[in-house]
């Protein structure tokens, strides 16, 4: 896929050049002096024509007209050099590519070093160019008939840079990998439900232990039963599928101490049971286990890295039905860890689910225990599409988890959490908890009654119901599925990974 190489000269490349401009350049110089003067000097013509812009976001095609042995320029726009960041160069390669593959283009050659800049240096850049790849030509393998005339995909990326050659292929690598393991998480999401049952589920994480040599567990009904999953087990109720919960362990260090646990809602799909959903509310709750799908690409992302620390995942995994079996309001059911849940609506399932495997994470000895789910619609309102909330019970973990979201450019914002809304979630004349206190704050309301099952164990709640999908095509990716969360969690572990 990538090929680094150094003493780049304006007439090697032979298929695609790819060169970054900046605004507000006094003179062509270096690289750009080279292709400059290869163009006849005509590069500031047409960047006074407005046929080639130095805009942030902005890709012009130049062809050299047998001027060089590349048959077209691709001149991409960063803006002003001082406000380019590691964002802005992820973003500018994530349009590059899709103009890219938009033109069916195989083979492109990239001067790493006109993305260069003091602030973001040539391995910051190759990771951003890596990542950016995967991330903006995926496209989900939908059911559609298909010709049988192949698609053209990019195949080859030849790297110029004066820099370390082997510290850049490693960022690009790192990178990529990082890209894949997203993609991999938005291709779960993106499946339909019919298609992607707890079964499947399972399934697809024993593949993937299978292929990194990862211990797995894969508990079924009756295993549940015994252990005394019954928050789990209702949720299931309604279903004629099997529930799952799922397990995968990446051990880093020596001895299985220090562990984080991973837990991602695995509801593959969400009807609301008795409390059921309008039905606009139905379409596209086949995406109620994303934070299953951020949670199994995290795993690939660490099994491919490597890093030394101590991962625990834990799916639980049903979907939410109704039926003459299916759980109701006013039920009360009894979680592994011994507390009783009054139900007052089915439709707050996912934390029911989220309850039992957090107390399975802790049976498994997570020390830190990171949530994702895809879980109300409240964090929706309160903070839109592109912020994910997020709840706490320990700060320097939260801190942690926030370096590494904004590491990535996954934004989250912190949700508050006071003694009334503990009391809410505690209200009960029959049980030791509800599981929906009401509507007001019920985004909070929900990471709470989580919290209940983490107790002392430190804990951040991530709540990615808007931004799990996109409803529209963006730099790095087309709408659908984001894969939100698995670059955040794995940045996460490598950093714990490095102390």
């Amino acid at each position: 896929m990538f090929t680094v190489k150094n003493n780049f000269s304006v007439n090697e490349a032979s298929t695609t050049l790819v060169v970054g401009l900046f605004e507000k350049t006094a003179s062509f110089e270096g690289i750009l002096g080279d292709v400059n003067s290869a163009l006849g000097d005509s590069l500031a013509t047409l960047v006074k024509e407005g046929d080639v812009s130095a805009k942030k976001g902005v890709v012009s095609k130049v062809h050299t007209l047998g001027k060089l042995e590349a048959k077209r320029i691709y001149f991409v726009g960063l803006g002003k050099e001082n406000q380019f960041s590691f964002e802005t160069a992820r973003s500018s390669f994530g349009k590059l590519f899709k103009a890219c593959k938009n033109a069916k283009l195989e083979e492109i050659e990239i001067v790493l070093d006109s993305f260069v800049t003091d602030k973001v240096d040539a391995s910051d850049v190759a990771h951003a160019l890596g990542e950016a790849l995967p991330l903006a030509t995926y496209k989900f393998a939908d059911y559609k008939q298909k010709s049988n005339e192949p698609t053209k995909e990019i195949s080859s990326v030849v790297v110029y840079t004066e820099q370390d050659k082997e510290e850049v292929d490693a960022s690009l690598t790192v990178g990529y990998i990082y890209g894949k393991g997203t993609n991999s998480a938005r291709t779960l999401v993106n499946t339909p439900a019919n298609m992607l049952t707890a079964t499947d589920l399972a399934h697809y994480a024993v593949e993937l232990a299978t292929k990194y040599e990862l211990e797995y567990e894969i508990l079924d009904k009756e295993e549940m039963e015994n252990l005394g999953m019954g928050a789990l087990l209702a949720v299931n109720k309604g279903s004629v599928e099997p529930p799952k919960m799922i397990v995968i362990k990446y051990q880093g260090k020596d001895e299985w101490t220090d562990v984080i646990g991973l837990v991602g809602k695995g509801i593959t799909y969400d009807s609301g049971g008795y409390s059921i959903k309008p039905k606009d509310g139905l379409v596209g709750m086949k995406t109620d286990m994303g934070g299953a799908a951020a949670v199994l690409g995290a795993m690939e992302i660490i099994a491919e890295l490597k890093p030394e620390q101590n991962v625990v995942m834990v799916i639980p995994s049903t979907d939410n039905m109704i039926s003459g079996n299916a759980f109701k309001p006013d039920d009360v059911v009894t979680s592994m860890s011994g507390k009783t849940i009054e139900i007052l609506n089915t439709d707050a399932e996912g934390r029911l689910a989220l309850a039992d495997a957090v107390t399975y994470a802790k049976h498994h000895g997570a020390n830190y225990i990171v949530d994702v789910a895809t879980l109300t619609g409240g964090v929706i309102i309160a903070l839109g599409n592109h912020i994910t909330g997020a709840m706490t019970n320990n700060e320097a973990l939260f801190e942690r988890v926030l370096e590494a979201s904004n590491e990535v450019g996954e934004m989250i914002w912190r949700l508050p959490i006071t003694d009334k809304f503990k009391e809410r979630v505690r209200k009960s004349n029959v049980a030791d908890l509800n599981n929906s206190p009401g509507r007001d704050g019920h985004a909070i309301f929900a990471g709470l009654f989580i919290g209940e099952f983490a107790e002392e164990t430190p804990w951040v709640h991530l709540d990615i119901a808007g931004t799990a999908t996109s409803s529209s095509e963006y730099d790095l990716g087309p709408s659908g599925a984001t894969g939100v969360m698995s670059r955040t969690l794995a940045t996460l572990v490598e950093r714990f990974g490095e102390e």
